[in-house]
């Protein structure tokens, strides 16, 4: 087994209707800032458009080095960061991903409002979710030809997600190193207790 180099890039994806505000961006920019200031950090908006979303982030991180860069995701970007990952091989993190959003989306065609400032709204289109349903067929035809393993991925799975079913996530994450919450919720409010977790993963230590 190679040794796994020290993150010097990484990406964080949030989720739907979510943003750079988030707690666990927030929480992550802040340790990553603070313990690693070398790193570059990138936590883009993400625009409503799932192939605009990765045309955007692909453009971002062209330049990036594949070896030593890497990928958080939460919810939606849970699942960006597994479609992000098997395009350039980098290392991902998963928190409570979205196994199958095309069909969990779908429900939500029509006006939105983001989380973090209800103010600010954007229409869901029916398009997004056969957007969607290209890189979920992206994700099947790649898989099986990059085989995850504990050193390229880890994941966070919360039993007690009120959102997503967590035998779909842990399935979604399957060959990874997957840290199974009994409890916990869909945001993963605990997060503190599982960031060292994380950082471990994307930081190792000799």
């Amino acid at each position: 087994m190679h040794p796994v180099a020290a993150t010097t890039h990484l990406l964080y994806l949030h989720g739907f209707r979510s943003s750079p505000s988030s707690m666990k961006a927030q929480k992550m920019s802040h340790r990553v800032r603070s313990d690693h200031p070398d790193v570059r950090w990138w936590c883009p908006q993400l625009p409503p458009s799932p192939a605009q979303a990765m045309d955007e982030v692909m453009q971002g991180i062209s330049d990036w080095p594949r070896d030593s860069m890497a990928v958080v995701g939460s919810s939606l970007g849970g699942f960006y960061a597994r479609w992000v990952a098997l395009q350039t091989g980098c290392r991902a993190v998963l928190l409570n991903p979205a196994a199958f959003p095309a069909r969990d989306l779908s429900k939500y065609i029509g006006e939105q409002t983001s989380w973090h400032d209800p103010e600010e709204r954007f229409f869901f289109q029916p398009g997004y979710v056969d957007e969607l349903l290209q890189l979920q067929a992206d994700i099947a035809r790649l898989a099986p030809g990059h085989a995850t393993t504990p050193e390229r991925l880890i994941a966070i799975v919360a039993q007690g997600d009120e959102v997503l079913d967590w035998r779909e996530m842990q399935a979604f994450c399957a060959g990874g190193a997957i840290r199974l919450l009994p409890g916990s919720d869909h945001a993963i409010s605990d997060f503190d207790d599982h960031i060292g977790a994380v950082l471990e993963f994307l930081f190792p230590t000799a």
